[in-house]
């Protein structure tokens, strides 16, 4: 919470990782996709900010694949305050080895999972 009593600008990017992180960990391992789990890095996140939301107020994120390509793809967002657009966003997500501490291509598998969520 700022000092206005609105949920942090910061908070924002947490709570669109919590919805990108359910997408990725916990619908494609129903899917049985666990290599997003072995590494996915941001690389860019682009926010806009359309109005301050309360505190105590629900909010909602509906999220989509913006772009999709070999060795990355991106995830774009809006947060819902009640039913209005509170915040727009973007995030470049890089698949990534994380032992050899390099981003790697995106499987056949992850490809295919994030296709129905393509806009």
């Amino acid at each position: 919470m700022d000092v206005y009593g609105h949920v942090n600008n910061a908070r924002f990017l947490t709570l669109y990782e919590e919805a990108r992180v359910a997408l990725m960990f916990v619908g494609a391992r129903e899917h049985g996709i666990t290599s997003f789990e072995q590494g996915v890095v941001i690389s860019r996140h682009e926010v806009d900010y359309l109005r301050p939301v309360d505190y105590a107020d629900p909010v909602r994120i509906e999220l989509w694949v913006a772009e999709l390509r070999p060795s990355r793809f991106v995830i774009g967002y809006e947060l819902f305050d009640r039913d209005a657009v509170a915040s727009r966003a973007r995030s470049v997500c890089v698949p990534f080895d994380l032992a050899t501490g390099r981003p790697r291509r995106m499987s056949d598998a992850e490809r295919e999972f994030l296709l129905p969520w393509a806009a």
